[in-house]
């Protein structure tokens, strides 16, 4: 598996969004792949007050100012880690959480690491697919465009052509009618059904 270039991050993220959808999230965990597919993502920029880049740059933060195609990785709620890759053009700091995945390899492990059986379980909010993939401040601003411990890669075989829907994000009380949620129509592995 082939890491996406940078190119493919140096995109404002409401455009890089949802073409993650159908991508792969690849973690080497001690010399094991663990991968899922993403079915869900949110667009997250400088200009968007429900963006943690909106007041400026703090040391939390740094990474959605810098170079496109980083991870940034931030603890939510003192509770669990959420993932974001960097991505922007012609705005001062961009970033795409990653929401859910479909888990494709390594499976076993992420059951145990998650401490859950039922497949929908274990990557289907963003901070079960972090727990699930051993993701963690420690991969923070890793170059996700490198073969590594962390990248996003097209799938072996691309099959069918993905189905996007764009919906409201979640979660957050600014700017909730930009329609910057970006899931795969019918999967069963987002974290919940995009309202009606």
């Amino acid at each position: 598996m082939q890491p996406l270039p940078r190119s493919f991050y140096e995109r404002h993220p409401a455009v890089v969004a949802p073409a993650l959808i159908g991508k792969l999230l690849v973690r080497e965990l001690d010399g094991e792949l663990l991968a899922g597919r993403i079915v869900e993502a949110e667009a997250y920029s400088s200009e968007d007050p429900a963006s943690h880049s909106y007041n400026g740059m703090t040391e939390r933060n740094r990474a959605m100012f810098g170079l496109p195609g980083h991870a940034y990785i931030y603890f939510s709620y003192g509770m669990h880690h959420c993932m974001n890759v960097t991505s922007r053009l012609d705005t001062d700091a961009g970033g795409v959480l990653i929401r859910a995945l479909e888990p494709v390899l390594g499976i076993e492990t992420m059951r145990r690491l998650r401490g859950r059986e039922k497949l929908t379980e274990l990557t289907s909010g963003p901070g079960k697919l972090a727990q699930a993939l051993a993701i963690d401040r420690a991969l923070y601003g890793v170059d996700i465009t490198e073969a590594g411990p962390l990248f996003v890669a097209e799938p072996a075989e691309p099959g069918t052509p993905v189905q996007v829907a764009a919906t409201p994000r979640i979660g957050i009380s600014k700017a909730v009618e930009l329609p910057w949620r970006f899931v795969e129509a019918g999967s069963r592995f987002i974290s919940c059904p995009p309202r009606r």
